[in-house]
This record gives C-alpha cells, sequence and structure tokens, in this order.
C-alpha cells in the first residue's frame, strides 16, 4: 500500500470534521481511535502524570466534539491540530498545578496573620512562624496534617495527596480543605494568645 499523499490527508481531514459537524457519532469514534494515543501521549510527556494525561485527552476530543470548526483543515492537518491543542491543554494544566504548590501554606498563612493586625508585624522571625506552624500542624488529626503536609510543605499535588494516602481524589481535597481551615483558626487563636 502507497503512503497516503498530503492532499489526500487533508481531504480526509475535511471530511471527518464535516461528519463531526453533521453531529456523526462514529466520526469522534474514528477520530479518537486515530489520534487518541499521540494525544495521551503529547499530555503524558507534558504532564509526567498519567491521570492528567487521561484528563487531558478526554477534554480535548471533547473540545473537537463541541467545536468542530475550530479545525480548519486549511491551515494545517488535523493530527497537528490536536497534538498543538494537546500541548496546550497540558501545559495549562501543569501550570495551574505548579501554581498551587507555589502557593505554600506557610507563606500564605503566616503572611495574612502576620498582615492582619499582628503588632510585631514585619519583626517576627521566619523561625517563629515555622514554630507557630510546627505547633498548629501537631494538633490536628493525623489525616488532616498529613495531608496538609504533603500538599503544602512537600509540594504535592491533590491527586497526589490523594495516591499516597490511598483516599479519592474527592476525599483529598476535602481533607485538606477541613486541614487548612482548622490551621488558620490555630493560627489565629495562638496570635491572640501572644497578644494577652
Amino acid at each position: 500500500m502507497f503512503p497516503q499523499s498530503a492532499t489526500d490527508a487533508e481531504d480526509d481531514d475535511a471530511r471527518l470534521r464535516d461528519r463531526l459537524v453533521f453531529g456523526d457519532e462514529t466520526a469522534l469514534a474514528d477520530l479518537h481511535e486515530r489520534f487518541s494515543s499521540l494525544v495521551y501521549t503529547i499530555a503524558a510527556r507534558v504532564t509526567r502524570d498519567g491521570a492528567a494525561a487521561e484528563d487531558v485527552t478526554q477534554e480535548v476530543f471533547l473540545a473537537v466534539w463541541q467545536h468542530p470548526l475550530a479545525f480548519e483543515p486549511a491551515k494545517g492537518s488535523l493530527r497537528g491540530w490536536l497534538a498543538m491543542m494537546a500541548h496546550r491543554r497540558a501545559v495549562d494544566l501543569v501550570r495551574k498545578e505548579e501554581a498551587h504548590r507555589r502557593r505554600s501554606l506557610e507563606g500564605r498563612l503566616f503572611a495574612e496573620a502576620i498582615s492582619r493586625g499582628d503588632p510585631v508585624g514585619d519583626q517576627v522571625s521566619d523561625a517563629d512562624a515555622a514554630r507557630r506552624l510546627n505547633a498548629a500542624l501537631k494538633e490536628l488529626p493525623e489525616r488532616l496534617s498529613r495531608a496538609i503536609t504533603l500538599a503544602y510543605l512537600e509540594g504535592h499535588t491533590y491527586r497526589e495527596v490523594a495516591t499516597v494516602l490511598g483516599v479519592p481524589e474527592g476525599t483529598a481535597k476535602s481533607q485538606l480543605r477541613e486541614g487548612l481551615r482548622r490551621l488558620a483558626a490555630a493560627l489565629h487563636d495562638a496570635r491572640d494568645g501572644e497578644r494577652k
């Protein structure tokens, strides 16, 4: 069998896009069969996380199904367009998760605690902040302190926290929210106690 010419490939891409425009679900299945491994491979390479790559892959194919006219065959191949979409979405996901990691618990909670009326303000040392944080963490239940330590002090994503703890992602998120709420309250109480 001879390789497909560029014109034949463009025509195939245009026909597949037209089928998607008309809501042909078999076109989506054909698209997925032809390109899912490409999209997943790109996403996995960028995210370095199988679950995240699966999420990106699903998002890409859902976007194509919902907006098939976004692909313009005259501007390039369907393969190239899907690869570009996979890369962009994977990079966006990684950036979001990295931004989340950078918002460390210590920096966020203590900056807030110190800036809201702490009479010593900027004079509070990092050592004092670390001491208060460690004391407040010790007061939390193990499940909450472990989740917070993994996410904010060790820099894991919530997915990684869920994996390490052996709990569903939703449970990990709930534990992090509850832990942060309790930790913020404990730090607030500790600050008020030091003022008296």
